[in-house]
């Protein structure tokens, strides 16, 4: 599963820090969502896409065999 969660850090200037603490995890999680290692829960992929303002769609593609 492809992500765009550093993308959309970036255009709302968050560091993973700040990201993990509007969401309650840690930055090593937001880390290893980005880096394509940990598929969130479907209410954290929520929280994220609230706090980013955007869909869930437009932060996670599924990929060929996902």
């Amino acid at each position: 599963m492809k992500n765009k969660i550093k993308v959309q850090r970036a255009i709302h200037n968050l560091t993973q820090d700040d990201l993990a603490k509007k969401i309650g995890v840690s930055r090593q999680t937001i880390n290893t969502m980005e880096s394509a290692r940990y598929i969130p829960s479907t209410a954290l992929a929520l929280k994220m896409a609230r706090v980013l303002g955007v869909t869930v769609e437009e932060l996670f593609q599924l990929e060929e065999g996902d």
